[in-house]
């Protein structure tokens, strides 16, 4: 296969989420740098002293502003609750959530201690550091990273899901009106083709083994400049570049060829949920609180993620990004069920799928990968429950 990426090092991404590594490769040494990496970059959030429903009084009865004595000493009682996003500080579902409810502090309203590093971007490790017990709970590119962990041995549970639709796109100049044009083109991808993508192109009658496959950097400029004729990418990423370039793009989605496919899944190490269940369900339950609140305050939200970022971070490009992936977000939940919720009905599509196109070896137990008592418990039907019982 061969490499276009720069010799020169490329600007990485604002938004990139990566679809992990297959089933079966090692993670020993990436584990320990990785856990090397992170214990050197580790960055404690500054927390407020107050939320949006008032300041904590931790030996007040359950409130409208405060919850209860006795459950905030079982969150207090979990410890430091590490968290692990899953690329920097992005502006996604399930990572801008969560740095928001720090900034805002609704974790400090439920008694919650979080400390926030950022990710590298290989869900792999990150699923393996949550495993070890380094870090209690990751942000995940997917359903699909969940189950591939899982199939490499590591012991990771699945608490929630934002999007219940494939992130993945293939980008195409506007002259490609049908797939099988791509027959004996060049199409440039991140190292590993997405199994959605590959199985789309397919199911559309496309000569795979003509097409020449080329590891890119991150710049998407290539596709119109020729270098490749299709090329791989994010929904909430490449496309919002080229579009704020001037560029028009056709982009070709899975969804739309009956292929599943989610994102935003958060894990957690089932030690820790097992022994502090309020303090999980709080964590979600503050998450999706700030994820609310970012719906209608998107810019505020991303400032957050900006100033953690420092000099270079698109404060625009990533309000964008987070408009769009909280747009498929809500355009993909089923009617009737709250936002994080894991869909079981799709999670078995999407192994059937990932089993077919060889990402998994066996159909594992969806039952065994997740546990979706913890969303319910913060939900009354698709209401959350602020703050805490």
């Amino acid at each position: 296969m061969k490499d276009l990426t720069p010799d020169r090092t490329d600007p990485m991404p604002t938004r990139l989420r990566r679809p992990g590594l297959p089933a079966g490769r090692p993670r020993t040494r990436l584990l320990a740098a990785a856990a090397a990496v992170l214990a050197a970059s580790a960055l404690v959030l500054s927390g407020c002293s107050s939320s949006a429903s008032g300041p904590v009084n931790s030996s007040a009865p359950a409130s409208g502003s405060a919850i209860s004595a006795e459950r905030c000493a079982q969150n207090k009682a979990a410890g430091t609750i590490n968290y692990i996003t899953g690329y920097q500080y992005q502006a996604s579902a399930s990572i801008l959530d969560v740095l928001a409810a720090k900034q805002l502090g609704y974790f400090d309203a439920l008694c919650l201690d979080v400390k926030i590093q950022p990710g590298t971007g290989d869900t792999a490790a990150n699923a393996q550091l949550v495993a070890a017990g380094t870090a209690q709970l990751t942000d995940l590119g997917g359903d699909a990273d969940l189950l591939r962990s899982r199939a490499n041995g590591v012991d990771v549970t699945g608490i929630a899901t934002y999007g219940q639709v494939p992130i993945a796109t293939l980008m195409t100049m506007p002259s490609i009106t049908d797939l099988k044009q791509l027959d004996g083109t060049t199409l440039g991808q991140k190292g590993q083709l997405p199994p959605e993508i590959q199985t789309m192109l397919v199911d559309a009658g496309v000569d795979l083994g003509s097409i020449t496959q080329v590891v890119v950097g991150y710049d998407p400029t290539i596709l119109p400049r020729g270098q490749v004729q299709s090329l791989t990418g994010y929904k909430s990423n490449e496309p919002l570049t080229l579009k704020a370039d001037g560029t028009n793009v056709t982009q070709w989605n899975p969804e739309d060829y009956g292929i599943p496919g989610t994102f935003g899944t958060v894990a957690a190490n089932p030690a820790f949920i097992e022994a502090n269940p309020t303090a999980t369900e709080d964590f979600l339950r503050a998450s999706l609180h700030a994820y609310d609140y970012c719906l209608t305050n998107a810019a505020e939200c991303v400032g957050y993620a900006g100033a953690l970022s420092g000099a270079g971070y698109d404060v625009d490009h990533n309000v964008q990004v987070w408009q769009t992936e909280t747009g498929l977000v809500t355009k993909s939940q089923p009617a009737g069920t709250p936002v994080g919720s894991l869909n079981p009905d799709l999670m078995a599509k999407e192994i059937t799928f990932l089993v077919s196109s060889g990402v998994l070896p066996t159909a594992p137990d969806p039952a065994k990968a997740t546990d979706s008592s913890f969303v319910k418990a913060i939900y009354n039907g698709t209401d959350l429950i602020w703050p805490a019982p």
